[in-house]
């Protein structure tokens, strides 16, 4: 059947062994309470070259011609709303998420998402728009112009479109009006690890330990509680004192996946058993020909429009590839390379692999 068989490198760890690393602490706990805050504000992107909401009285997207309204009675300016049109301008959603530490006058990055049925939002920028947390008090304002990393074309109907042109950010878009009161006071200090893991836990309580003995314990797999060493008077001289110990961590065996972009990222620890994998394509395209059907001058008949239409269905060869057992990402890649196939096949592949039970990681699709 053709197939080519990757060639086996050394051996690899167990299945789902994760590989080991060394990090700084501050990179992988945060302080139990102190979270970070999330912030969703309404607001209007202008400037768009007529992709915007279908902003037309009742028709299109309403709240669009509402708001417009309503911005620009705050400037003094009266606009009946059964007669405003506009395609400049767009309903988004604006969302952030605001730092524990971060005070009054920081600036964070805002996205900013289309709510109605713009057609990109590139070149675009966002008016004034209040971001409010959970607690509906207001936290931030947001404003500037968007990158949105799409790019468009069109041409006689046909239009091509790269990454979403519909969702954008705004990098330092918004300045902090109101700062989250954080307590830190007490005798004891809660690290809460950003992934849970007991190994890990364990392993940053001993690091600890060295620095300030029997300082640290281990609560579970998501904290470590360190009492306040006796030279040390509040935490923030605690957290100077060990954001830089290293700890030799493990990382978890993880296979990242972008649909939506075609992204694949594998750590080197990932590893497969052994597996075929075999790929083929169906192709079906269809043209229709127009043409003007004449009757005979000397007869009866109309002057009519005719259209024929063609099928045809194109069937790839199977690519085979046989994986031997504990074959690594670049063996993988290597092999899978040889076949000639896209970005969204390799995706579907580690999709198929995984539900064979072959893929010694975790899978996780954004």
């Amino acid at each position: 059947m053709g197939a080519a068989r990757a060639q086996q490198g050394p051996a690899a760890a167990d299945s789902g062994e994760a590989s080991t690393a060394t990090s700084e602490l501050k990179s992988m706990v945060t302080i139990e309470g102190a979270s970070s805050m999330p912030l969703t504000g309404y607001g209007l992107v202008v400037g768009l070259d007529r992709t915007g909401d279908r902003a037309r009285a009742q028709s299109g997207a309403v709240f669009t011609v509402q708001s417009i309204a309503n911005m620009l009675r705050e400037f003094g300016v009266k606009v009946d709303q059964e007669v405003l049109q506009s395609r400049n301008v767009a309903a988004v959603l604006v969302t952030a998420t605001l730092d524990p530490f971060a005070g009054t006058g920081s600036e964070i990055d805002v996205t900013v998402s289309s709510m109605g049925d713009a057609r990109s939002l590139s070149g675009g920028v966002l008016l004034r728009t209040p971001l409010q947390g959970p607690d509906k008090a207001l936290r931030a304002v947001a404003q500037g112009p968007l990158t949105t990393g799409a790019a468009q074309a069109s041409s006689q109907g046909t239009e091509v479109t790269v990454n979403s042109p519909n969702t954008g950010r705004i990098p330092n878009g918004a300045i902090v009006r109101q700062a989250r009161p954080v307590n830190l006071t007490g005798d004891e200090v809660g690290l809460v690890l950003r992934r849970p893991d007991f190994t890990n836990a364990s392993k940053i309580a001993d690091a600890i330990n060295e620095v300030f003995p029997d300082a640290a314990e281990a609560a579970h797999a998501g904290l470590v509680n360190v009492g306040m060493p006796e030279a040390l008077n509040n935490t923030s001289q605690l957290m100077a004192a060990l954001e830089g110990v290293e700890v030799e961590v493990k990382a978890p065996a993880r296979v990242v996946v972008n649909e939506r972009t075609g992204t694949i990222v594998a750590g080197g620890n990932v590893t497969i058993s052994e597996v075929m994998v075999t790929t083929g394509g169906i192709t079906v395209s269809t043209r229709e020909d127009r043409f003007v059907s004449q009757p005979n001058p000397l007869g009866e008949g109309e002057t009519q429009p005719v259209a024929e239409g063609e099928a045809e269905v194109q069937q790839e060869g199977a690519r085979s590839v046989v994986l031997p057992p504990n074959t690594n990402v670049s063996e993988l890649a290597s092999a899978l390379n040889d076949l000639g196939i896209t970005a969204r096949d390799i995706i579907s592949i580690f999709q198929s692999i995984d539900r064979a039970g072959a893929l010694q990681a975790e899978l996780v699709i954004l």
